[in-house]
């Protein structure tokens, strides 16, 4: 199993660079487009397996973590048939009901595999992102084994949790302000309002990350001077009055195209566009399928907590 080194969105110049462009083309618009065929099939087998089964159901369990989860299996090229060993890895590794203990060893038994799962496509690459990454690398001068390890296990972590974390939050937003739910479903152009409003409002990952200030500068009134260290706070920038009017509110009409929460500029989140198309896939598969769709309990009772720079709903009791 890899030992850990500085990841991808840990780097700046000028290794920063070149590493991001190796996999950028792989989250274009284009690209995700041809992927949202299977993310709905994915969606649509979850939603099967819930109107099976009884009621009322939790929502996290049962949609919000299965789905990012399944997506990240077919970005990755997983086996079908490790689909479940894969998912149950997941879920362990970022789930609050599981104990440190058992996180700690999902999070080693999932490297594991991804290591496995690395060296197959150096042996065979397949038309997937490991494989046309081991390809790419092959052909500019040889693999980075560990490296590859590394970006699938980064791509699992940043797009897992915070996807599914949107997903149950969405959800709640929903319950909370039908007349948004109402407006959203009517065109996908409002629903791609309505995920974007949805990350300002909850701002999944609310620290951009911690920085260090090259020069002096001047900050609402605090000086920061050169060497010192910074912790931008996202949350807090999708709030500014003087970016949102009335920023407390939800409302999908407001065009929040200019929020913070996938982060900006060299470090912008590389998945943003797979996390949208995601979450607009989800709401309006959900919503369509089951439009009796409500809370089991009242929406002020469904807990989350902040942990770490990922706010995680516990559970998301629905019936219908």
């Amino acid at each position: 199993m890899p030992d850990f080194r500085a990841s991808l969105n840990e780097m700046d110049a000028p290794d920063h660079g070149p590493k991001r462009r190796e996999v950028l083309a792989e989250f274009t618009v284009r690209r995700m487009k041809a992927l949202r065929p299977r993310i709905k099939e994915i969606v649509d087998a979850q939603l099967d397996l819930i109107l099976r089964g009884p009621k009322p159901v939790d929502l996290v369990s049962t949609l919000s973590l299965p789905v990012p989860s399944r997506v990240v299996c077919e970005l990755l090229g997983v086996p079908y048939a490790d689909h479940d060993f894969f998912q149950a890895r997941t879920q362990a590794m970022i789930s609050r009901s599981y104990t440190p203990e058992q996180r700690h060893v999902a999070t080693k038994e999932l490297l594991t595999f991804l290591d496995e799962l690395v060296t197959a496509k150096v042996a065979e690459p397949a038309d997937d992102l490991l494989g046309r990454l081991v390809v790419k690398q092959r052909e500019n001068g040889g693999i980075r084994h560990r490296e590859i390890v590394e970006l699938a296990f980064l791509l699992l972590g940043a797009g897992h949790e915070t996807t599914a974390a949107s997903i149950s939050l969405g959800v709640v937003a929903f319950f909370k302000f039908p007349d948004q739910l109402a407006k959203a479903l009517s065109s996908p152009e409002k629903m791609l309002d309505a995920v974007e409003e949805l990350q300002r409002f909850f701002t999944i990952a609310e620290a951009a990350g911690a920085r260090v200030a090259i020069e002096d500068v001047e900050l609402g009134g605090v000086l920061i001077r050169k060497g010192e260290g910074v912790i931008p706070l996202s949350n807090l920038a999708d709030r500014d009055l003087e970016a949102f009017e009335r920023p407390d509110r939800f409302d999908i009409d407001r065009g929040a195209r200019s929020h913070v929460a996938f982060g900006h500029g060299m470090h912008q989140c590389l998945g943003a566009n797979m996390a949208r198309m995601q979450l607009q896939v989800v709401f309006e598969t959900l919503f369509r399928r089951i439009p009796g769709l409500r809370p089991a309990i009242p929406v002020e009772e469904m807990a989350y907590k902040a942990d770490s720079e990922i706010y995680g709903m516990h559970e998301l009791p629905v019936t219908w």
